[in-house]
């Protein structure tokens, strides 16, 4: 419980009493269909809600509210304050809250595997400290500061940062103020807003304006590019497979429970690690992971426990069965370089017959045909033999098939639904699934019930 005194919110905020009230709140909220006893509700505003709508609900279980409007009626024993924008509050708030605490800060940004490398960060790092993280993905400018405002003496925070457009990072930054920062990779992911794969890196590297030490995938072209200049008085620490990086794995073995891996630390001895995970992505993550770990003098034999523990993140690489064949499951988000690792995961997976389910990547802006092009000319290279595709961008995945002269059975749909249909009535016991697709095609309802 992080506890809040009227005066810290007024201080944070610079807002003004309009009502004096209650003189502490529990907690933080921004939904009154959830907030709790005594906690502070800021009534946010946006293209298509306002919080300020419902105040009256929020106040019966809240102690006070944050407010740009000013409420006609007023609420006995509620402290009302009136600020000029309520997200600025938020955040004011957060920020306020981490100068006040003595705690680290720990920034995990990336195209790719955020969510999971924070969890085995945060992970690694309750073996020594305690740990405050994001809740599931609650990383923009909404999500992180309210994640953050629940900071009460934890002694390590660990923050994953998402971005969809240039400025993102700098503004996270400015709030959470952090002083290691995490990159797992630069793709082509959210181009729509980016505009390019350089607009990528430039927004990701945001964070180098506020981090002491910076953890990065040496194995990723675009941070090899990063000039030395923009490194001067930073604390690098690279971590990869391919390349000679700080960090390094190798001895990769893959097994039906998982992989098997050696890690090599720069002046160190090497070390093994058991990842109950899929994914050539996940061992990268877990780099990551161990980095930080090193960071803050996690041993290593712990951090080999707690990473052959891990279970994974919800709707990322989660390994179901139906009707004897083995699904892999990863909907939560798709863009180019995930969509490739998933294919050769599938392919390397595969017993009998390889089927992918695969939705629409979205948010790719100009780049969206050629991107479905790609994808569709790397199925054509591997030993997929059926391709269930959903969305009106895998029409031109399915020119490429058509134009490589490929004899994969290909069915083309409009809905997951109808996909669900397609892959009920053909999927057999030793088929290998994916079913992968971005976030706003719901590609989780091929596997409902």
């Amino acid at each position: 419980m992080a506890l809040y005194s009227l005066t810290e919110v007024l201080e944070a905020t610079g807002g003004r009493l309009l009502l004096k009230g209650a003189e502490t709140f529990t907690g933080i909220s921004i939904d009154s269909r959830t907030i709790k006893e005594n906690e502070l509700f800021i009534a946010l505003k946006g293209e298509r809600f306002d919080g300020h709508d419902f105040l009256e609900q929020a106040l019966n279980k809240g102690s006070g509210s944050l407010v740009s409007i000013p409420p006609v009626i007023f609420y006995r024993g509620k402290s009302i304050i009136y600020v000029n924008n309520t997200l600025k509050a938020l955040q004011n708030i957060a920020r306020y809250r981490r100068l006040s605490r003595k705690t680290r800060v720990i920034a995990v940004t990336g195209s790719n595997g955020k969510t999971t490398t924070k969890e085995m960060i945060a992970r690694i790092l309750s073996c020594r400290y305690t740990v405050l993280c994001n809740r599931g993905n609650l990383n923009n400018q909404i999500g992180l500061p309210l994640s953050l405002s629940e900071l009460d003496g934890q002694e390590m925070v660990v923050l994953e940062m998402g971005a969809s457009r240039q400025g993102d990072i700098d503004e996270l930054c400015q709030i959470a103020l952090p002083n290691v920062g995490v990159i797992t990779n630069i793709g082509p992911a959210h181009l729509e807003g980016f505009g390019s794969l350089q607009g990528v890196l430039d927004t990701k590297t945001e964070l180098l304006r506020y981090v002491e030490s910076l953890i990065i995938n040496y194995d990723d072209p675009m941070l090899r590019t990063v000039p030395p200049e923009r490194l001067k008085d930073k604390r690098i620490i690279t971590f990869g497979i391919k390349h000679n990086a700080h960090i390094k794995a190798d001895c990769i073995e893959y097994g039906e429970k998982g992989i098997d891996f050696s890690v090599h630390i720069k002046s160190k001895d090497s070390f093994k690690i058991h990842l109950p995970l899929y994914g050539l992505f996940n061992i990268y993550n877990a780099l990551a992971a161990v980095a930080v770990g090193l960071l803050y003098d996690i041993p290593v034999e712990e951090m080999s426990r707690q990473l052959g523990s891990f279970k994974g993140v919800p709707m990322r690489v989660e390994i179901e069965t139906l009707k004897g064949a083995m699904v892999i499951s990863d909907v939560y988000n798709a863009n180019p370089v995930s969509m490739e690792e998933a294919l050769k995961e599938l392919v390397r997976l595969k017993k009998r017959r390889a089927i992918a389910v695969l939705g629409d990547m979205l948010e790719l802006g100009a780049y969206a045909e050629a991107a479905h092009r790609e994808v569709g000319r790397l199925i054509a290279t591997l030993s997929v033999d059926v391709v269930i595709a959903v969305g009106s961008y895998m029409k031109y995945m399915k020119e490429e098939l058509n134009g490589k002269g490929s004899r994969i059975e290909f069915y083309h749909v409009d809905s997951p639904e109808e996909a669900k249909k397609i892959l009920m009535n053909i999927i057999r016991e030793g088929d290998t699934v994916l079913v992968k697709g971005s976030r706003g095609m719901n590609m989780e309802r091929v596997l409902e019930a």
